[in-house]
């Protein structure tokens, strides 16, 4: 499936998620998306993505291993469904507001967190999704600036 579908799959289950539970797994599964679209970006993306797409890799990664791994059928794991990544900058866009949408439900599940496991897990998570968009919105600019160069057509 492509990366958009994907993405969008993936927005439209965090919206709907209901308890923490849910929630956190839509993160987690979130952020393994971001994780392979980085993955694949940095293995066959444009050349000037790929140092990004690498660091995009590691904190997406990071964002799944702070967060506790739910309990997933591997079919129903969407970054095992990645195959095509489709237009780059479109890619980009839609990850960009995934993240945006997961830090904000970190944000309002850290502040109704009853424990402090919880809490701490959202911090962290809300961490490395930032930093995750961070790359993301890196990757725009570095492909805005390259169609900047290119001579027109």
């Amino acid at each position: 499936m492509d990366a958009v579908r994907l993405i969008v799959t993936s927005r439209r289950a965090l919206a709907g998620s209901g308890d923490a539970s849910q929630i956190l797994t839509e993160v987690w599964q979130a952020q393994a998306l971001a994780q392979a679209i980085g993955s694949r970006l940095a293995v066959s993306g444009p050349p000037e993505l790929r140092g990004e797409a690498l660091g995009l890799t590691e904190l997406a990664g990071r964002g799944c291993g702070v967060l506790d791994r739910p309990d997933i059928d591997t079919k129903a794991l969407r970054a095992a469904q990645l195959t095509d990544l489709g237009d780059a900058r479109q890619a980009l866009i839609c990850l960009g507001g995934l993240l945006g949408e997961v830090g904000m439900a970190l944000v309002a599940l850290a502040s109704a967190a009853d424990d402090e496991s919880t809490y701490w897990q959202c911090m962290e998570a809300i961490d490395a999704a930032d930093e995750s968009r961070d790359r993301v919105r890196e990757m725009l600019r570095r492909l805005a600036e390259r169609d900047e160069a290119l001579p027109a057509s």
